[in-house]
Formats: C-alpha cells, structure tokens, sequence
C-alpha cells in the first residue's frame, strides 16, 4: 500500500491514476513531487526498539557482511536499486532488505483496504502528510456522496527495489509492485457504480517508502505513489 507507524510486521508505508475502488486509482496514481522527484525523497530504517501497533515495520535481524548476490531478487544487478540498497545498508547496520520488502507487501494491503474502509487512523499512520492529506479528501468526498467502497489484494505477484537512495541524512526505497486487486465502488443503494465484485484488475505501482537515518523510529512512511499499468 508509501509515514510513522506500521504494525503487520515489517515495513511503513498525491494520488493513484485509476484504482477502481472509486478513486484510489487517482488518489494513488499520482507522483507527490512536494518532497523532490522519486528518486530524492527518503528515509531508510535504524532498527531500533520494538515497532509501534500500527505499523508493517519490525525490528529486522542483523545483516550480515555483503556478498555478490546480496541483493538477488530484489533489484537487478547494478541498478540504481541495487546500488542504492547497497547505500541504505552501509550508512544502517540494522537494515535488512528481504524484511523490508515483506513488510512493504503488508503496507501496500494495509493502505488499499483501509483507503476503501475510510480508515483515517491507520492511514495517518502509513502515509506522509501531503499523501494522508489527497486520501482524505478523497474519503470525505466519498463521505459525502454516501458512497461505499470495497477493496482487496488478491495477490501480489512481485515486489522488487526500482530505486533507492540515501541523501542529507533520509533514505528512500522506491517498490515495484505487481499487483491483482478486486474492487468496487457502490452508491447510497448499494448498486455497483465501478469496478467489478467478481473480477480482479492487474496493475503495476511504483510506491516510494521513507525514512529519516537518524530518527528512532523504525518506521517507514509512503511518500509517493505511481501507477505504470
């Protein structure tokens, strides 16, 4: 689902272009480009204490010395993904990327489905200001409207690392994700209005995490969002 506080067990996560779940496509489609372009926003995590309730992040295992395959399956050699994890790890000894990119895959449910549910709290917890802002005004819009949404991620069938990058003390890793996802929009009677109950829509998103080195919080924050497909 890119912060402060996460909770399914890993990782923390302005405006989509087409999510069918009324608009979180337009509420997640779009780049937040307040904070600098993708690859300039940041925020890597110093595992430090146990993660807060409401978060996907987690204390991650100790990393241990690099190797040649360190980042397989995650980035393609010699990206500017793997280049730039390579960067979040030598300035955070306590960065572990596999659990990272778990927890990205919990947030990434977590903010689609509590977008759809108008679950203000859990998003201010997983999203940046300016994005937690955009979703807000989309739900009160919807609110308004006396419309429902539903949604959820039937599966998530890749998360890799586009981008990464540590700068002025943040970090920031950008996710591609793969992703099926069913929703559907209903109006005050409860006729469908958009999407389809029964068929799942595959999308591709660039979502982008971030998190300030220094701060004790282990969180990450979404702080940006794309759809590509």
């Amino acid at each position: 689902m890119s912060g402060s506080d996460f909770d399914p067990s890993i990782l923390v996560f302005a405006a989509l272009a087409a999510f069918v779940v009324w608009k979180l496509w337009s509420v997640l489609g779009v780049r937040v480009d307040r904070e600098g372009p993708a690859s300039d926003r940041a925020g890597p995590a110093r595992r430090i204490g146990p993660a807060p309730q409401n978060s996907a992040f987690a204390p991650a295992p100790a990393s241990g010395p690099l190797d040649a395959d360190r980042w397989k399956g995650l980035a393609e050699s010699g990206s500017n993904g793997w280049r730039g994890l390579d960067q979040i790890a030598a300035s955070d000894r306590g960065f572990f990327a596999p659990a990272f990119v778990d927890g990205a895959k919990k947030a990434y449910g977590m903010v689609v489905e509590a977008f759809a549910k108008g679950d203000r709290d859990t998003l201010r917890n997983l999203l940046s200001t300016e994005v937690f802002d955009s979703f807000a005004g989309e739900i009160a819009a919807r609110e308004r409207r006396n419309e429902t949404a539903e949604a959820h991620v039937v599966s998530i069938d890749s998360a890799t690392v586009e981008d990464a990058k540590v700068e002025f003390g943040k970090a920031q890793i950008t996710l591609r994700f793969v992703v099926k996802l069913q929703s559907v929009r209903r109006d005050s009677a409860g006729a469908v209005i958009e999407g389809d109950p029964e068929r799942p829509l595959a999308i591709v998103d660039l979502w982008t995490f971030a998190r300030d080195v220094a701060s004790r919080d282990p969180n990450w924050k979404l702080v940006a969002t794309e759809t590509v497909h």
